[in-house]
């Protein structure tokens, strides 16, 4: 662990991961009670994102992907607005405060790479004093979206910073079937960029990377790479099944590793942590939570047509039609209920 940090902001980050790790579990119990659609959880992996949201300035932008819940709670992104997003409602991306600067949450693999890439081109056209940051998982750096938004970043010095969430599997794909590289940050040479390689279980090691990183790209020294390395403890999403692919002695030692146990240990050792502490942060966070799901569930379902209205700026004839036959299903749906 870092010593750069005092204990006010190791403490900090350990109440943000848990309470990240308690809106993920509540997230996947929903899913399982029809409460929720498919849901990536990010187990195991909370000191990345909050690492990358403890390190970022309001006015840097985000482009997120889709297993980023703890860096866009960290922006601003309201812990209910999560729930929605992944309730089918594209409300939720309707973001206050330093997220709405920020880019929506990206399924399609990697392709918020090259948005990011062209929100950086932006701002170093206007001369502005900020950074983008990016992240994807291991298996988006197989992917062309990838090369060619590092390619362009390092041939235009642009301000970006992009982590990489090596959780070493991309759906049931393993790290060493992906790529011949011996590390995922190396591919950075390939963009005449710098690539740095963290350990993504200690949160104050992401942390210190990405603010050097946007230090370096605020002040226009050009973009960076980092991977952060970790571990997928749980499924890729709601719709897959670990089991089948993975061996358990291998998941049974990577919890030996996980972030937020690693680091409550490491203040307990310090007699920075007591258990009266850690009860009286479970309840606050379990109230958190209660609220989230109670204001998620009360919140009125969106129309179903309304959401490509989320996708387009304007709708074009052929849109319309597409809305109001949409619509027209919806409504046949209910009348067969």
């Amino acid at each position: 662990m870092s010593r750069q940090h005092d204990f006010d902001w190791l403490r900090l980050a350990y109440r943000h991961m848990v309470t990240i790790r308690a809106l993920d579990k509540k997230a996947v119990a929903l899913q399982r009670t029809g409460q929720m659609r498919t849901y990536p959880s990010s187990l195991g992996q909370e000191a990345v994102g909050i690492g990358i949201g403890m390190a970022m300035q309001d006015k840097d932008v985000y482009a997120p992907y889709y297993r980023d819940q703890a860096t866009l709670y960290l922006r601003g992104v309201r812990l209910s607005q999560i729930l929605q997003l992944w309730g089918g409602d594209e409300r939720g991306h309707l973001f206050e405060g330093p997220a709405a600067r920020d880019l929506p949450i990206c399924v399609p693999i990697a392709t918020q790479l090259t948005q990011a890439a062209g929100v950086a081109v932006a701002l170093k056209s206007r001369h502005e004093k900020q950074a983008v940051v990016t992240s994807c998982g291991d298996g988006a750096t197989s992917r062309g979206d990838f090369y060619e938004a590092l390619n362009l970043a390092g041939l235009w010095q642009l301000p970006l910073v992009t982590v990489i969430n090596n959780n070493q599997w991309a759906i049931s794909v393993p790290r060493h079937l992906q790529t011949g590289t011996e590390t995922l940050s190396q591919k950075a040479v390939a963009a005449g960029i710098e690539g740095i390689q963290v350990d993504g279980n200690d949160v104050a090691a992401v942390h210190d990377a990405v603010s050097a990183a946007l230090e370096k790209a605020r002040s226009g020294k050009g973009a960076t790479l980092i991977e952060a390395v970790t571990y997928r403890l749980g499924d890729h999403t709601t719709a897959d099944d670990a089991t089948r692919y993975r061996d358990k002695q291998q998941v049974s030692d990577a919890w030996q590793n996980e972030p937020i146990k690693r680091l409550q240990t490491w203040l307990h050792d310090n007699n920075e942590w007591s258990a009266g502490q850690e009860q009286a942060l479970q309840k606050e966070v379990q109230q958190l939570i209660e609220k989230a799901v109670t204001d998620y569930l009360a919140a009125e379902a969106q129309p179903v047509d309304e959401f490509l209205q989320f996708q387009y700026e304007k709708m074009t004839p052929a849109l319309l039609e597409q809305q109001a036959l949409i619509k027209a299903r919806s409504e046949q749906g209910r009348d067969n209920s």
